[in-house]
């Protein structure tokens, strides 16, 4: 297995914070290093980055019901690193893929999945996952976890965005806003819905998530539904794929957007919520921020929009547990993991989070996924979603797609924009990872 870290991974510190990153918190006391035996029990320790105070009390206990489970053989510790706009998580990670002194259970951000299985730094997890429990993972969480046919993470949540909107400004508009998903917008309709909604101190709509992650994240869709993706299925080859017709059609619509004052390439925070825009491309997270701290915002949800002449498709993915090759008992780790990733910690962690669940068998528990605004996400989910792609590329490739995107509403060539990100893709891709 490869321990040099490849160009991909040596640029993950570059990327911004996806979409579905965690955030708050405070670091926890240092535990560094494998899993190691103290007399009798063996210590397990896994790394993560911080979260909001209810994810953290879930860690606390979920913890503590572990060790009283396993008392006397298993003692499992987390360190809770602070992400915010930093990279002191990703740096932390660096250094101890060069150190070799990972912890034995790793979070990772799920597109990322791909480029540590590559490069030898996880471990495939077919032999200590019961076949039971990947058959519980929705189809793009099993999609985004697997590598080569083997399974390298387990997830407890997954994503999904959607076309938030402001309901006054839309009734004040007298436009009908889709209920179905058979009737999501086309990309002709939301156009002209954005510009219907439009006004001197109102912008119609919020395409731009995050100039890092975020970019690659909700914008793939408008590949997939226009008929191609950023790479082929392999994962190999970005010409052909990101810069296809298709795909120049999907970047010349998102760039209509901004060139014709529909959106703004600098939208002021949480634009939005603030009643600075009247519709949003953004995730399920946003409904928890939404009625705790936006409470006098009328508000509602719709589906992805979807190509004139395409398919729907909307985003996934979120941070993933896996186990590394530095862990001494792999078994002892993945004790840890199935407990933390449990049909009933999944759900746990889910409620906590506020995002849909990976397993399928979560939602028969959380109600809310049957009700609005939940609801649109788990429909999506189950039958639009598609996983990032599974490149041990990726992170190349995620830079290279926002830096094009930014350069193409700047005013950049779309074509020469989107030829300079395949290129840098399929280069990283033929030098450290083609067979």
């Amino acid at each position: 297995m490869k321990r040099q870290i490849g160009t991909g991974l040596a640029v993950l510190a570059a990327i911004s914070m996806t979409a579905c990153s965690s955030s708050g918190g405070t670091g926890a006391a240092d535990t560094s290093g494998g899993s190691k035996t103290e007399g009798e029990v063996k210590q397990i320790v896994l790394w993560g980055p911080s979260s909001e105070p209810a994810v953290e009390t879930w860690w606390t206990e979920t913890i503590n019901a572990f060790n009283e489970q396993y008392a006397g053989q298993y003692e499992l510790s987390r360190e809770s690193i602070v992400r915010s706009n930093s990279y002191a998580y990703e740096d932390k990670i660096n250094s101890a893929i060069t150190s070799h002194d990972l912890p034995d259970i790793l979070m990772l951000d799920g597109p990322n999945v791909a480029s540590y299985a590559a490069n030898g730094i996880i471990i495939p997890l077919d032999s200590y996952v019961a076949q039971e429990d990947k058959d519980d993972l929705v189809a793009s969480s099993l999609e985004q976890n697997t590598y080569n046919g083997s399974l390298y993470a387990m997830s407890n949540t997954e994503s999904s965005v959607a076309l938030f909107y402001n309901k006054d400004m839309v009734e004040a508009a007298q436009i009908q806003v889709p209920d179905k998903l058979e009737d999501a917008w086309t990309w002709s309709e939301f156009y002209e819905a954005a510009k219907k909604l439009t006004t001197d101190s109102v912008a119609g709509t919020n395409i731009i998530m995050d100039k890092g992650e975020g970019i690659p994240y909700v914008m793939e869709q408008f590949w997939i539904s226009n008929g191609t993706d950023f790479t082929n299925p392999e994962g190999s080859k970005a010409d052909g794929y990101l810069n296809s017709e298709k795909g120049i059609e999907a970047a010349d619509f998102l760039n209509s957007l901004i060139q014709d004052g529909l959106a703004n390439i600098e939208p002021i925070p949480k634009e939005f919520h603030n009643g600075k825009a009247a519709t949003a491309l953004t995730g399920c997270w946003e409904v928890k921020t939404l009625n705790n701290e936006y409470p006098d915002l009328n508000w509602g949800v719709t589906y992805f929009p979807v190509a004139d002449d395409g398919t729907s498709s909307s985003p996934t993915g979120d941070w993933t547990m896996t186990i590394t090759v530095d862990s001494q008992d792999p078994e002892a780790a993945a004790a840890a993991l199935n407990f933390l990733t449990s049909k009933e910690n999944a759900a746990s962690y889910a409620d906590a989070q506020g995002k849909p669940p990976a397993r399928k068998s979560s939602y028969d528990v959380l109600s809310q996924y049957d009700e609005m605004p939940m609801a649109i996400f788990k429909e999506q989910l189950l039958n639009t979603g598609h996983a990032r792609p599974r490149t041990p590329s990726y992170t190349v490739l995620s830079p290279q797609i926002s830096e094009a995107m930014m350069n193409i509403f700047t005013g950049a060539d779309v074509r020469e924009s989107l030829d300079k990100a395949a290129e840098a893709f399929d280069k990283d891709f033929e030098k450290n990872y083609a067979q």
